[in-house]
């Protein structure tokens, strides 16, 4: 019996071995472990309050910021699970775009301070990963939105100004990334500041201008997938009724 069982097992291994690239993306991928974002944890619980983000005090904790951002630069996303990667290049974004303020704080006002007549600060090329070097717009356009294609990373990646959604005082994870994204997007759409609704008049975020392809052109309908009570109920009664406008865009930054 026990000579039976042996090369039963040995088989199964096999084909476990075998199925692995096909379920997890390589073996590499699956054994990858996850990202080490304790130090951005600590400070985003140090510096960031209900989206406002202390400048001064990462500015003071600098050098704690540039170890973390060793640590993403050490990082090979493509061996990581999906979610892994997708919440690692969402991180990467925010923490390099603080990184670049911190360039030029505390003179800077906005973000748009730090960029010329010839290049936006979205062109930047100063994101390191893997040895190569990205700028904001490649993170964003190159990878985050072709790759995950999933509109809730507008309100997660974030542009350091105040019409932008807040910065979460938390890092994104894979294994919590749907339920963070949920949240974030909610909390922004919901936001008092960030829409009004007046009569059949639905004035939004100019997020949903910018990147119309990515809600296949239906902002209300994407309104009413995460709208709440009230707000909700408006636009499922007058939606075929209502006419999409943009808010204007407060790029000054959202430091406290």
């Amino acid at each position: 019996m026990r000579d039976r069982v042996v090369p039963s097992l040995v088989a199964g291994v096999a084909a476990l071995a075998f199925l692995i690239p096909a379920i997890g993306g390589g073996i590499g991928a699956a054994a990858s472990p996850p990202v080490d974002n304790s130090i951005y944890a600590e400070l985003l619980t140090k510096y960031v309050t209900n989206g406002h983000v202390n400048y001064a005090g990462f500015k003071h904790d600098e050098a704690r910021l540039d170890q973390y951002l060793t640590v993403l630069e050490q990082v090979d996303p493509e061996r990581l699970p999906r979610e892994e990667q997708f919440a690692f290049y969402i991180n990467a974004y925010n923490a390099w775009t603080i990184k670049l303020i911190l360039t030029g704080y505390p003179g800077v006002k906005s973000i748009k301070d730090l960029g010329s007549l010839l290049q936006s600060p979205w062109k930047k090329g100063f994101v390191r990963i893997q040895g190569k070097t990205f700028t904001l717009d490649d993170i964003e356009h190159a990878i985050l939105r072709p790759r995950f294609k999933d509109p809730r990373v507008h309100f997660a990646i974030v542009c350091a100004s105040k019409s932008c959604p807040p910065l979460i005082a938390e890092p994104y994870l894979g294994a919590v990334l749907d339920a963070q994204l949920d949240r974030s997007t909610r909390d922004f759409l919901n936001g008092p500041a960030n829409y009004r609704l007046d009569r059949n008049t639905f004035w939004v975020s100019s997020i949903f201008k910018w990147f119309a392809e990515d809600f296949n052109k239906d902002v209300v309908g994407f309104y009413v997938a995460h709208a709440e009570a009230n707000l909700k109920m408006s636009l499922e009664a007058d939606r075929g009724r209502i006419e999409v406008k943009y808010l204007d865009y407060d790029w000054s930054l959202n430091g406290e």
